[in-house]
């Protein structure tokens, strides 16, 4: 056992984690906080230093962040170690993952300093007008288990940077690494401004309903982000939920067949396809698609499937038992539908790691016959391809979903690449590249892949501040 945070709190149920890649093996050991004594606890250690926090000037604010930041960054390797032992992800994804956070972090920093205040002209003489921004207060942010690091660095880094304190609700598969950035917070911030918060999910909800936070941000599934909604609505209070997705790519004609397969199939894959921004539809060209497959499948096969701190592992396992087995019936639903196993579709022995969540790198042809894979987000490493005849086909397709996350596009048509830009419902839109998203662009979708302001970028302070109109006459 190498995390045991189980004496944190009295009356907590004890949980444990476990390494997916071998499911025997105890990682690290947790208790709930449920108690009311716990969670009054919390809330006013967290009232009280978001008090001192917000007198704190934004620059210095900032310039503490960013330190604590270069201080998780220095710690880079221990937290990606964590992660790989509870998420089981590639020790190389787990320690990128880890750097984006930073990166965005980073970012907001610069950015809160200069979003403090606005001027505004005056309708009326000898009066000032002034849009200001202050601090919501204390946040809750529940944070799901494909990213243990970075969704809580792109949560807590714009809560600090404008003067907010932050209670964390971690995921019970994979809290290690949340506890890591709390520990060093503590070296940068007043105590209680970050803390972590293991606890059921439907805890959570009822805290959030409680009315006792200012505002919370969620990372999860539709069908929770539903629950979470309902109980911030209950006690008027703002919601950021950031939620799933069946992202498409359309391949209508490209220059370099193999560079495109590249970049489709790495985001795709990365995380095991664990990944709200997964590509997880290829919409191609009925003149490319016997080609484009054929690609696909070269690249699954080429797969090196192990345990996440090998490094000649390429792909580790699934999260968790749950999941893993939702992956297999979602998959066997949309072949018993009608949808053609090109590759993979199968649980896969990995030597070394008996009975570990290894499923092999799918590609899906013929999806457009299998609701289940043209419609549903099977979150893994299966990838759905469908050809089209027209480009009114190719749009109409990718929108056909409830989801509106992410989208891309491989053409080099000028024309086509207007029309994708016009006509793609989805927050984020790539042409002629994956679906890896920049550090400082606003990250979020429409439908029912989000609701409220996007995350990262200058878009976060329209959620982790309150905007004031001020008026000044003399």
């Amino acid at each position: 056992m190498k995390f045991d945070y189980r004496n944190r709190h009295e009356g907590g149920q004890p949980f444990e984690t476990r390494n997916p890649a071998r499911p025997a093996e105890i990682v690290g050991a947790y208790s709930d906080v449920t108690d009311p004594a716990s969670v009054d606890a919390i809330l006013g250690k967290a009232r009280q230093a978001q008090s001192e926090w917000a007198q704190v000037p934004s620059v210095e604010r900032g310039d503490r962040l960013v330190r604590f930041l270069s201080e998780v960054e220095r710690q880079v390797d221990a937290i990606a170690e964590a992660i790989t032992l509870e998420q089981g992800k590639a020790f190389k994804e787990a320690r990128n993952e880890i750097l984006k956070g930073c990166a965005e972090g980073k970012f907001i920093a610069g950015e809160a300093a200069r979003q403090q205040m606005q001027s505004v002209s005056s309708a009326r003489p000898q009066v000032r007008n002034l849009i200001l921004r202050r601090p919501r207060g204390t946040i809750f942010a529940i944070c799901p288990w494909n990213f243990p690091a970075m969704t809580p660095l792109r949560k807590l880094s714009p809560a600090i940077a404008f003067g907010n304190a932050m209670v964390l609700k971690p995921s019970q598969f994979t809290p290690a690494a949340a506890f890591m950035l709390e520990q060093i917070a503590g070296e940068f911030f007043p105590e209680g401004l970050l803390q972590v918060m293991p606890c059921p999910g439907a805890f959570a909800s009822e805290l959030t309903a409680s009315g006792r936070f200012d505002g919370v941000s969620f990372t999860g599934s539709v069908g929770i982000g539903r629950k979470v909604y309902q109980a911030a609505a209950s006690s008027l209070i703002p919601a950021q939920l950031e939620l799933g997705g069946k992202n498409g790519v359309i391949i209508n004609d490209t220059s370099d067949l193999d560079h495109c397969l590249d970049q489709v199939f790495a985001a795709a894959f990365q995380t095991g396809g664990q990944r709200c921004t997964s590509i997880s539809r290829v919409i191609v060209n009925r003149a490319l698609h016997a080609d484009v497959v054929a690609g696909l499948v070269a690249r699954a096969n080429q797969v090196r499937l192990g345990d996440g701190m090998d490094p000649t592992t390429t792909m580790g396992p699934l999260c968790n038992q749950a999941h893993f087995k939702t992956v297999q019936a979602m998959t066997d639903k949309a072949v018993a539908e009608g949808a053609q196993v090109a590759a993979g579709g199968k649980v896969s022995n990995v030597a070394g790691c008996e009975h570990g969540y290894f499923y092999q790198p799918t590609i899906l042809d013929n999806a457009d016959a299998s609701p289940t894979a043209s419609q549903e987000e099977i979150f893994g490493p299966v990838l759905s391809v469908m050809a089209y005849d027209s480009v009114d086909d190719a749009i109409s397709m990718l929108n056909d979903t409830e989801y509106g996350l992410t989208s891309s596009l491989f053409s080099d048509s000028h024309a086509l690449v207007q029309r994708f830009l016009d006509e793609s419902r989805n927050g984020m839109l790539h042409v002629n590249n994956g679906t890896v998203p920049d550090v400082n662009m606003p990250f979020g979708g429409m439908k029912h892949s989000g609701v409220g302001p996007y995350s990262v970028g200058a878009s976060v302070a329209a959620f982790y501040t309150i905007e004031q109109s001020a008026y000044l006459a003399w």
